[in-house]
């Protein structure tokens, strides 16, 4: 599996453009992975911390890879610090795991299957995110389903 590695000093968007703490990951380095800008990374900074993320656009044909409040805190990081970081293919390409109250849904119901099959893997991941967030399994259960079946919203996109 590709490894690349790389040091760099951290940065902050504007606050106009989020104001996000990122790493800029160069377009080189982005193209020598099998799906390009699509790819869902593990990213391991200072050896000490690993989540998966995905890549944005920087504005430069560049990309960067943000990192949270918590996490910039975490490690210790201020806007300036040198980071040090890892980054490989994740081994899951949707990038997250399927709560199980849907991986049974969807194994129980070949219909709901098929639709949440047909959506992109960002959609996949915006309805794991949205039911995942849900604590009671009956309404983990009603979302999922009212999601796949009615092409409910999320974001205020339609997910179908």
């Amino acid at each position: 599996m590709k490894v690349y590695k790389g040091n760099q000093i951290l940065g902050q968007l504007e606050k106009r453009k989020g104001g996000y703490y990122f790493l800029k990951i160069m377009e080189g380095v982005v193209n020598q992975f099998k799906n390009g800008k699509h790819t869902r990374l593990i990213c391991t900074v200072d050896q000490t911390l690993a989540f998966s993320c995905g890549l944005n656009h920087f504005g430069d044909g560049n990309f960067f890879i943000i990192l949270s409040t918590k996490k910039v805190k975490d490690l210790g990081k201020s806007v300036g610090d040198s980071i040090a970081f890892e980054l490989r293919q994740d081994p899951n390409p949707l990038g997250v795991d399927l709560p199980e109250v849907l991986t049974i849904l969807l194994e129980q119901d070949e219909r709901l299957k098929q639709k949440f099959e047909s959506l992109t893997p960002g959609k996949k991941r915006s309805l794991v995110h949205a039911v995942s967030r849900i604590k009671d399994i009956d309404k983990q259960v009603e979302k999922a389903s009212a999601l796949l079946n009615n092409g409910v919203k999320l974001r205020n996109k339609p997910i179908l």
